[in-house]
């Protein structure tokens, strides 16, 4: 009895480590660690809600599997125009909405705050994540992650993931 009250809270546990990965590499400015986070044919996307709630495919950022992401990586080291910025993410409300042993759907809330150089602090982004995590030779990876975003507009350059 007790082992079926422990394994859906182990399982959890490690759902909240792979986001807490995720988090301190975009946080901390560690992005060439970013792709390995996910499963050789994954898909990430960041994508206003309402064109979620429409139904309409059109995000912001688009990739659909990990060579994307390295390219989005090597991109804003070396190619992108942007200011220079840092992000803090926070996160609650993680909750798993269906689990296999190779498979898990999980969502969450999200607050990006991002500091520019004058200083200040703000809110970017709010949103949620929506993601299907999978199990890979080197663990748990995501096969899917969406940012889902509340607000109606990026107010700056989305340049870093979130």
């Amino acid at each position: 009895m007790a082992d079926q009250r422990i394994q859906p809270m182990l399982l959890w546990w490690e759902m909240q480590q792979l986001q807490e990965r995720y988090i301190a590499v975009l946080d901390n400015d560690r992005l060439e660690e970013w792709p390995e986070l996910f499963a050789d044919d994954c898909f990430y996307e960041i994508m206003p809600r309402e064109n979620e709630i429409a139904g309409l495919p059109i995000a912001l950022v688009r990739c659909d599997n990990k060579g994307m992401l390295r390219d989005r990586v090597l991109s804003l080291r070396e190619a992108n125009i942007y200011e220079a910025h840092v992000y803090r993410h926070f996160t609650s409300g993680l909750e798993i909405t269906s689990a296999s042993t190779t498979e898990v759907t999980m969502q969450s809330s999200y607050v990006v705050l991002q500091t520019l150089q004058d200083g200040e602090t703000r809110v970017y982004q709010t949103g949620r994540y929506v993601d299907r995590v999978v199990m890979t030779a080197d663990g748990w990876r995501y096969g899917s992650k969406r940012a889902i975003y509340d607000t109606l507009r990026v107010q700056t350059l989305l340049a870093t993931p979130v």
